[in-house]
C-alpha cells in the first residue's frame, strides 16, 4: 500500500497521507540496488472504507521529481504541503478528486537537498498560521511571497555530497544572526517569514498546542544527548556558538559534563535544554489533544524516537516559567529499553527494527504511528531495500472509534473541525469561522465553556480575528483563573493588535510566573523609556533560580541589557557584587554588561 513512510497526517475525512522517502540518500544506499522510484517519490491516501480500523486502499495522490526523500506533510483544507529541501510546495487539489490541480513552490532555498537535516513538515497554529523546520544542514537563504530574506548558516557541512558548503554570521533582513536548525512561521500564502527560535541540531519537527506552546525533540551529536523540550519564543537552543562559527567541543568547559557543554547550558542567553533522552534519533512529535482515549492521556506529549524503537509520551507540567517533563514509554517494540543505542549499528534483532518516524492523530481521536521499518537509522543510511513500512493505529481498549463527517460547510462543521483531534484538521475550522465574521462569533463564543482547555484555547485565538466584539472576549480572558488561557489570550491579542503595552503593563504583575514570562517576551524590541516599567516589575518577580524566567527577561532586554542593568543595579542595597543577593547576581550573569 505504501513504502518507507517519512511523514504522516490525516485529513478532515479521517484518511491518512503518507510522505515516502523510497529514494533515499542513494549516495549511500545504491550500493544495495534498494527499491527506487524514477519519477519521484510519493504521497499516499490510506482510507479504511468500512471502518474496522484497517485500511482498505491506497492511491497515490502525487508522484514528483522534485521529491527526493520529502521529510514533511501537512493535509490543511485542499491543500497538500510537501517539505523537501529546497522547496516546500503546496499541491491544490480544487476539484477533491485526489489529483494535485496546481502545483506551486511556495518558498524555496532551504539547505538540505537529499539529507536527513534539510526542511520538515509544516503544522498549522491556532492562530491560522503555518509553523515549520529545518534542520542545520543550511545555507538557507530563503526569500519570502513579500521580498523578505532569511540567511542563516554555520561551520557546518557535510552527512551528503551535495552539502558542501556552508557559513556562519550570515545575517537576515532582520539584522539578527540565526544559525543551526531554525523554528519557522509563515502566512499560508508565504507571507511573514520569521524566525521562533534558532541553534537546534535537527529537531525533526514542531508540534504548535492550542495554547500557542512550541515543543521539539533534538538529535544529538551521538554522545547520548538528545532532548525534548518547550521551545520559548525567541530562543537560542544551545547547539552551536551563538554565531555558528563553533561546534560545542570548541566551547566546552573543564568539568562540565556532555550534556550541558552539547546545549551550552553554561551560557547566558541560551534556553534549558529540557529532558536528556540520551542516544537515540529522535523523529515525529504531536501533542495529543483529544478526549477519545481518556482524560488522563489528554495533553500528551509524544515523541518518535526511531533509535530507541519507543514512542515516548510526557505530560507537560507548568513549572515556573517553564515545564517539567516526565518521561514514560508509551509504545516501543521492547521489553526493556535500549539505552545502549548506537547511530551506525545495524542491528539483527528484527525487535529493533521498530523505527517510529512519526505520530499524528486522527479525527476519531486514534493515534497513528508510522514506522520506517529498518535495521539501521541514523547517517542517512537504509538497509531495507524493499522499502518496507507500516502504520500502527492505537485506541483505547473495548471502544471502537469513527471517524466523524465533517460539513465544512456549515458553521456547526466548522466548529467541529475546530475542535477536532487531528491537528492539521483545525485549521480548516479556523479559517472558515474566520472568514464568516460576525456570524461565526456566538459560536465560537460557546466553545469558552467546553470542559476541555484545549478547545476554550482554540475559540480564544479564533475570537479575536472576529472583530472589536470578538477581541473585548479575548480581553476579558486575560483575568481568566487558568494562566494558559490567560497566556493564549495575551498571545492571541498581539497577532491582531499593533501595541499591547497596556496588557503587558498588567500582566508584568500577574501572579503566574509563566505569565509574566511572555509579558518579557513582547518587550523584545520596546525601547527602554517605554518598557522601564514592566521591565522593572519583571525583574522583581524573578526567584533567583528559575532559568525559563532568567531567560525570559534576558530576551526582555534585548538591545537595552545596559540600561536595564543600570537601572536595576541603582536599586541594590551594595554596589559591590560580594554582597548581591543571588537574584540579582544572576540577572547580572544573563544582562552581562561591558565591565
Amino acid at each position: 500500500m505504501f513504502f518507507n513512510p517519512s511523514n504522516i497526517d490525516v485529513d478532515a475525512r479521517g484518511r491518512v497521507w503518507v510522505a515516502e522517502a523510497v529514494n533515499y540518500r542513494d549516495f549511500n544506499t545504491a550500493k544495495q540496488d534498494p527499491r527506487t522510484h524514477l519519477a519521484g517519490d510519493r504521497i499516499v491516501i490510506l482510507s479504511d472504507d468500512d471502518g474496522d480500523g484497517r485500511a482498505d486502499t491506497s492511491k497515490v495522490f502525487v508522484q514528483d521529481t522534485d521529491l527526493r526523500a520529502p521529510l514533511g506533510l501537512a493535509v490543511i483544507g485542499n491543500r497538500v504541503i510537501v517539505s523537501a529541501s529546497p522547496h516546500l510546495i503546496v499541491y491544490t487539489d480544487r476539484d477533491g478528486d485526489d489529483v494535485p490541480d496546481h502545483k506551486q513552490i511556495l518558498l524555496t532555498g532551504f539547505g538540505g537537498f537529499d539529507h536527513d537535516h534539510g526542511l520538515h513538515a509544516v503544522v498549522a497554529g491556532p492562530d491560522g498560521r503555518w509553523y515549520l523546520n529545518v534542520g542545520n544542514a543550511g545555507p538557507h537563504v530563503v526569500t519570502d511571497r513579500s521580498g523578505w530574506t532569511l540567511r542563516s548558516g554555520s561551520l557546518y557541512t557535510g552527512g551528503s555530497p551535495y552539502n558542501l558548503k556552508n557559513q556562519a554570521r550570515m545575517a537576515s533582513d532582520d539584522g539578527q544572526i540565526w544559525t543551526g536548525g531554525l523554528g519557522l512561521r509563515i502566512e499560508p500564502d508565504g507571507t511573514g517569514l520569521a524566525v521562533l527560535a534558532h541553534n537546534f541540531r535537527n529537531a525533526y519537527e514542531l508540534a504548535v498546542d492550542s495554547f500557542g506552546d512550541l515543543w521539539q525533540n533534538d538529535n544529538d551529536d551521538q554522545v547520548m544527548a538528545c532532548r525534548t523540550t518547550w521551545l520559548m519564543e525567541g530562543a537560542n537552543a544551545g547547539y552551536f556558538s551563538a554565531d555558528g562559527s563553533r561546534y560545542w567541543q570548541a566551547d566546552r568547559r573543564p568539568g562540565q559534563n556532555t550534556f550541558d557543554a552539547h546545549w551550552h547550558q553554561g551560557d547566558p542567553g541560551v534556553l534549558p535544554a529540557g529532558d536528556n533522552t540520551g542516544a537515540g534519533a529522535p523523529a515525529g512529535i504531536v501533542r495529543y489533544e483529544g478526549d477519545a482515549l481518556g482524560v488522563r492521556y489528554r495533553g500528551l506529549l509524544l515523541s518518535a524516537e526511531a533509535g530507541r524503537n519507543v514512542v515516548y509520551g510526557y505530560q507537560p507540567r507548568v513549572s515556573g516559567a517553564g515545564f517539567a517533563l516526565e518521561r514514560t514509554d508509551l509504545l516501543t517494540s521492547l521489553a526493556a529499553g535500549n539505552p545502549n543505542y548506537i547511530w551506525n549499528q545495524v542491528d539483527d534483532d528484527r525487535r529493533k527494527w521498530f523505527r517510529p518516524s512519526d505520530v499524528a492523530v486522527g479525527t476519531d481521536g486514534a493515534l497513528y504511528v508510522a514506522d520506517w521499518y529498518d535495521s539501521i537509522v541514523g547517517g542517512h543510511q537504509m538497509r531495507d531495500g524493499q522499502g518496507h513500512g507500516r502504520i500502527y493505529r492505537i485506541t483505547p481498549k473495548g471502544r471502537r472509534l469513527a471517524s466523524p463527517t465533517i460539513d465544512l460547510q456549515t458553521t456547526a462543521g466548522q466548529i467541529e473541525a475546530l475542535t477536532s483531534p487531528a491537528v492539521n484538521v483545525r485549521a480548516s475550522g479556523v479559517e472558515r469561522l474566520v472568514a464568516a465574521g460576525d456570524t461565526a462569533r456566538p459560536a465560537v463564543r460557546q466553545v469558552l465553556n467546553a470542559s476541555n482547555p484545549f478547545h476554550r484555547a482554540r475559540a480564544v485565538w479564533v475570537l479575536a480575528r472576529l472583530g472589536d466584539e470578538g477581541v473585548r472576549e479575548v480581553e476579558a480572558r486575560l483575568t481568566d483563573e487558568d494562566p494558559q488561557i490567560r497566556i493564549a489570550a495575551f498571545r492571541a491579542l498581539r497577532q491582531v493588535k499593533d501595541s499591547v503595552l497596556t496588557e503587558t503593563t498588567r500582566l508584568a504583575r500577574d501572579p503566574s510566573p509563566a505569565v509574566r514570562r511572555e509579558a518579557a517576551l513582547a518587550l523584545r524590541g520596546v525601547p527602554f523609556a517605554t518598557s522601564r516599567e514592566p521591565l522593572t516589575a519583571i525583574a522583581a518577580g524573578f526567584n533567583g533560580s528559575d532559568r525559563w524566567y532568567l531567560e525570559a527577561l534576558g530576551a526582555a532586554a534585548t538591545g537595552v541589557e545596559a540600561e536595564l542593568y543600570t537601572h536595576l543595579l541603582g536599586a541594590q542595597p551594595h554596589p559591590d557584587p560580594l554582597r548581591w543577593d543571588t537574584r540579582f547576581a544572576a540577572i547580572a550573569w544573563r544582562l552581562h554588561p561591558t565591565a
